[in-house]
Formats: C-alpha cells, sequence, structure tokens
C-alpha cells in the first residue's frame, strides 16, 4: 500500500520528512519554499488517491502562487507534530 492511500500515514510520511529537514539544519524557508514545489508536483503528475488529496488538489487548482503558497505552509504545520520522530 502507498503512503499516497492513507491520509494519516501520508501525514505521517510528510512529518518524517520535515523533522528529517529540520534536524539537518534546513530553514522554515527553504521547508516553504520545498512544500511549495512539492504541491505543485503533486498537482500536476499525481492523481489523488483519497478525498482529502482530491480537496487538496481541487483548491490548488483554483488557487493563485501566493495562495497555492499558503496552501503548502499549511500543511507543514499540519504535518510538523507527525511522523515517528
Amino acid at each position: 500500500m502507498s503512503v499516497l492511500n492513507n491520509w494519516d500515514q501520508w501525514k505521517n510520511f510528510l512529518g518524517d520528512r520535515l523533522n528529517s529537514a529540520e534536524e539537518k539544519g534546513m530553514d522554515t524557508g527553504a521547508v516553504s519554499n520545498l512544500a511549495y514545489e512539492i504541491g505543485g508536483y503533486l498537482a500536476d503528475k499525481v492523481e489523488a488517491k483519497n478525498e482529502q488529496e482530491r480537496v487538496l488538489a481541487d483548491l490548488w487548482s483554483v488557487a493563485s502562487p501566493e495562495e497555492q503558497h499558503a496552501i503548502a505552509n499549511m500543511m507543514v504545520k499540519l504535518v510538523k507534530n507527525n511522523g515517528s520522530h
């Protein structure tokens, strides 16, 4: 099963990656920019696997670049306390 199939697994996966990046010294601005780039890639190239991902993809598709940055930043905040670290 892919982590994309289950919303909680996806949040934990992202949380693990975020925690790892922060432990290695990645600053908040870099994390935010990376989240924005990943959000764009997922919206353009990856089919949503669950309802939550569909909502995010739909919101991303109608958002301005500034709003997309806000969505990315909210996802970072959402997963910040997830993961196994």
